[in-house]
Formats: structure tokens, sequence, C-alpha cells
């Protein structure tokens, strides 16, 4: 896999007050070797403005607060979605990504179209499949006493659920999963463009099958589907089922893996699961909030100021989910992972009309990692002999989790 790199110095704006300038790159908070949810967490220290202006990836602020990312989440007025949701603005998908690229009323008219696909009622349909797809992962590696988590269980679990959603084949997926993380975690800026390509051809391709020959899956759906009485053209159909298959290789891997390297290193926490099950609802929540994992981003198109930040129009925002789940203003003992912890209200999934509209998916196959795994392989450990590869980038990840247990 290909990993950022420091992005270059930009200029200083005018309006940007030198005591809100502060050298951080969002991007690339941590060595693949480091813990990337501290780097970003040093942005609560005492020496960093609450708003700052960073120079890195173009320019652009940053929030560090939980209450002001919560509520820029929502404020589509003030922070639009529709010119790039990612830093440098260069780097923004030549056709929009429907709908996360649209802002309300127009949004709601797209999202409307994916949010049935998502409902706790479909989750609970697919339910059984992903606690199958668990079990049969378990059985195949109980045995051999190690494994690579990320790449033997966490990128097939979720994955295997979702390609049944969109109906696309199993040996498309590694493909698949390497254009996803191009798009999120680029080694040059310029890649971005080039794997968007890949991603879009795929997705056109998708399109003129379905329309030929439709089916029951998502993609065959969204080919028929009308917006304002009209069939959606075959631009608007590309960006939105590429949106789809970026979203749904990507983050609920890293999700998943953040949570098993936390119980790897913590017997504690998972004897505590294994003893009281009816506790793993409340741990999905707990691990959500304390593991984030995007760093998303707005384009401000009404001035505005938070904190005494002179915010201008045209100006970049970055709102790392990660500073409202680790804020100490919002939770008591951020860093402690509490499964009888009140459930959080957190930024994980976003806010507003672009709240992510996976979140259900995502809880449940977290849930069923929680409960197919851990009695199977409760002692589980990493492996002293290897190291865990972190990055991060418009989401974070870990690409590789060498796990050990003793087999009996």
């Amino acid at each position: 896999m290909v990993h950022s790199t420091a992005s270059e110095a930009a200029p200083i704006p005018s309006h940007v007050p030198p005591h809100l300038v502060f050298d951080f790159d969002v991007y690339n908070a941590a060595a693949p070797d480091q813990d990337f949810h501290l780097a970003i967490k040093r942005l609560h220290g005492p020496d960093v403005p609450e708003v700052f202006w960073t120079p890195r990836q173009g320019g652009h602020w940053v929030l560090t607060r939980g209450d002001d990312i919560y509520k820029a989440f929502a404020d589509y007025e003030h922070f639009s979605s529709t010119i790039g949701l990612t830093v440098p603005k260069s780097t923004a998908p030549p056709i929009p990504l429907y709908p996360i690229f649209l802002d309300p009323p127009q949004h709601t008219k797209y999202r409307a179209l994916l949010n049935p696909w998502f409902s706790p009622k479909s989750v609970a349909s697919l339910e059984e499949r992903a606690r199958e797809v668990a079990k049969s992962i378990v059985r195949e590696i109980k045995s051999r006493g190690r494994c690579d988590f990320v790449t033997e269980f966490a990128q097939h679990l979720p994955i295997q659920v979702f390609m049944s959603i969109v109906n696309v084949p199993s040996s498309d997926r590694e493909r698949l999963l390497e254009w996803a993380d191009g798009m999120v975690r680029p080694e040059k800026r310029e890649d971005v463009h080039e794997t968007i390509k890949h991603i879009f051809g795929y997705a056109s391709q998708k399109i003129m099958e379905r329309r030929a020959n439709p089916g029951d899956d998502l993609i065959s759906k969204l080919s028929q589907a009308e917006v304002d009485g009209k069939p959606m053209t075959h631009e608007e159909l590309m960006g939105m089922v590429s949106l789809v298959l970026i979203g749904g290789m990507d983050t609920v891997v890293s999700a998943i893996s953040f949570a098993a390297n936390f119980l790897a290193a913590s017997p504690k926490h998972r004897h505590q699961l294994l003893e009281r099950p009816e506790l793993i609802p409340k741990a999905v929540d707990e691990l959500l909030r304390r593991f984030p994992v995007v760093n998303q981003g707005r384009t401000c198109v009404k001035d505005i100021e938070i904190k005494g930040a002179p915010i201008k129009a045209g100006d970049m925002i970055i709102m790392p989910t990660t500073l409202h789940g680790l804020d100490d203003r919002k939770f008591e003992n951020p860093l402690e992972v509490d499964f009888e912890r009140p459930t959080p209200i957190h930024s994980t999934f976003g806010n507003g009309p672009h709240r992510c509209p996976g979140s259900n998916l995502a809880r449940t196959e977290m849930k069923i990692f929680l409960q197919e795994w851990l009695p199977e392989i409760p002692d589980f450990r990493h492996d002293p002999d290897k190291k865990a590869g972190m990055s991060s980038g418009v989401n974070a990840t870990i690409y590789s989790l060498p796990l050990v247990w003793d087999v009996k």
C-alpha cells in the first residue's frame, strides 16, 4: 500500500493572525510505527490554538474541540461540501461524488436513494450473512495461532458483506481495496487523479452492465432511480457508485482494526466482554468514540468567526473526528476505554445531513467481530516479532496488524 508524504508549506493569507498559525500536517500526523490517535491528540495541548491555521496541504484551518467540530459538520450554510472535502483543493475529483459533494436541499434527494439500503431493517437482514463470514474466518485461522488481522479478517468481514450489497465479484476485492486506499492515503497528491479514473471507469462499467441486466443490488437500483422525476445522468451515477465503492472499502476496515489493536494489548477489556457479553453494544460505541479515523474537510462559503479565528469564504477547514472523541471537555479521562461509559455523543460518523449512512452497518459488523472472535480466540496479542503498521491521510488506517495466540 502507499501512504502520504509530508506536504510543503503554503503562504499564510493576510487575514490569518500570526498567533493562530500552527504548523501541523493532519494527513501525516504520525509515522507508521506511532500511535495516530495520540499524535492527533497533541493538538489539545496548551501551545495549540483551539482553531488554528496550518500552512500544510495547501493551507487550511483546523478545528480541535468537540463542540466546534460537531456544530461545523451540521452547518452547511457556512461550511459547504460542494467544492471539496479534502485538502488541498486541487485533489477534488473531476466528477462530484454524490451525495457527499452536495448540500441540502439537493443532497437530500440523492441521499434518500441510499438510506433504505443502510436502515436498521436492511442492516438486520445482512447480519446473518456477516455472522457466517466472521465464523468461517475464525474457524479457518484459529488453529494457526497467528494472523495479520487486517488482511485476513478486517478486509474480509465488512467487504464481503459490502460486495453482496453491490453484487460485485470477490475477485475484484484486491483492486478495489487498492483504489480506495489510493484515494484516502495517496503517496503523491497527483496520484489521486489517476486513482479516481480507475474507480470511475469501474463504476461506469458496472452501471452499463446493470442497465442492460438489472438485478436487486444497490448499483442496479441506483441505475433505475429518478431524481426530480428524471433518471440520473451517467455522470451522476458514476459519482454515486464511486462514492459507495470507496466508502464501503475503507473506513469500516480501519475501525475494526483499531479496535482489535487496542484489545490485543488489553486482556482486562477482552475478559470483561467475555464475562459480560451484554456490554458488547456499549463497547462498540466506546471503541468508535476512542478510535475515529476520518479527517473530514469542508469549504467555508460565508465568513464566520470561531474562537476568534476569522474564517473567510474560500478557506478550507479540516475537522479531525478524533479530536471530538478525545476531548477532555466532553469526556472524562478520554484516553481511557470504559465499556460502562454513558453512551457518548461524538463525531466519528459526522453530524447533520451528511452523517455517514453506513453507521448502522459499521456498528453491526464491529459487534459481530467482538461476538464471534473473542469466545474463540480470547487471548490474542501483538506478535512480538513484528510491528503493526499505521498511516494517516484523509482517513487513518492500520495496514498491518500481526497477532498471535496460543493454540490448545
